[in-house]
């Protein structure tokens, strides 16, 4: 399983860049390789860059790095993370399947951070596997793979599977994996050199809470925008909402016009086209299929509402050009 002490020392470990990748997670797991080397005074980790051509990646930040080469350069790495980020949904990793496959044959651990969740599931390499992935690509990943188990956890180690949420979540699994491998002291130590003053479990939140988020703290409103997030498929009435948190509904709109400056319904209707916004760019659904996962009953409300909030419609979010001489709203009911 990945985290058990491992059978030889240093741990080989590929990095599979893909285009776009996000580089805060992936520098989080190659300075905790590197503070671990040194914290210990021996060679603990040892790490390969490779991509799927050989040649250099560039991360969503624009900085470009070089690898050792293609994915043939990692054939004896005990260990391979996917690391991607922006659109993975989008890329043609036919290639890169095939050869994660092969090193699932072999043994090989298999991980991911961020989106590369994505790419294994894709492989069918999380099949009967718990995993998870950053929180703002949760409801397109339950989308795509809606029989996978996915939670919402910082990182999920399943096996020989292990998956982490992006961001500064990969520091805290290494953290982990470290206290596992070769001690508590020597992830402390290398927890104190990042001044990461506290080392997460994979339990922790991934998100900041509700009343940070939002500067509020009144109890019920809370509950209700909670409850709201849980039901976005299938909105709830003023009424239920209300009743929910023991409210009247007149008492309901003044807590939404005093502490967000709108309606209930003005606020989960635009909590339900955020979260069409992330299908739209995250996953290849069709707009009305997008439409009915947010709560919408047709593809034409669906796309005036999100036309009036984001100023453009939902085909235009996805870059697609209009054709023929139809109307935006008749393109987007066809779709």
């Amino acid at each position: 399983m990945f985290g058990n002490v491992p059978r030889e020392l240093p741990q080989r470990i590929a990095l599979v860049l893909l285009p776009r990748f996000s580089f805060l997670p992936f520098s989080g797991l190659v300075e905790s390789f590197r503070l671990a080397n040194r914290m210990s005074g021996q060679e603990l980790y040892r790490w390969t860059l490779v991509s799927m051509d050989g040649r250099p990646v560039a991360a969503s930040n624009a900085v470009e790095l070089n690898v050792a080469g293609d994915l043939a350069a990692a054939e004896n790495c005990d260990t391979v993370v996917v690391c991607s980020g922006i659109d993975v949904h989008t890329l043609s990793t036919k290639g890169l399947t095939a050869w994660l496959r092969k090193a699932d044959r072999r043994g090989a651990d298999l991980g991911a951070i961020c989106t590369g969740s994505h790419v294994l599931a894709k492989a069918g390499l999380l099949d009967g596997h718990r995993c998870t992935i950053h929180w703002e690509n949760l409801a397109g990943f339950c989308e795509d793979f809606p029989d996978i188990e996915v939670t919402s956890e910082l990182f999920e180690i399943d096996r020989n599977r292990f998956t982490c949420s992006g961001g500064t979540a990969a520091i805290d699994m290494m953290l982990n994996v470290i206290a596992r491998q070769h001690g508590h002291e020597l992830a402390a130590s290398v927890a104190d050199q990042f001044m990461h003053e506290r080392i997460r479990d994979q339990h922790d939140r991934q998100r900041i809470s509700l009343p940070a988020r939002l500067g509020v703290r009144h109890p019920k409103l809370l509950a209700v925008i909670g409850t709201m997030e849980q039901n976005l498929e299938e909105p709830l009435s003023r009424s239920e909402l209300a009743r929910g948190a023991d409210l009247s509904t007149r008492q309901l709109e003044r807590l939404f016009r005093k502490y967000l400056n709108r309606s209930p319904a003005r606020y989960y209707l635009e909590l339900r086209l955020n979260k069409a916004r992330l299908l739209l760019l995250q996953t290849n659904m069709s707009v009305i299929d997008v439409a009915l996962a947010c709560g919408f009953v047709s593809a034409s409300h669906f796309s005036k509402c999100y036309r009036d909030f984001f100023g453009r419609t939902p085909r235009k979010e996805r870059g697609l050009p209009l054709k023929g001489e139809a109307s935006e709203e008749a393109a987007e009911i066809l779709r």
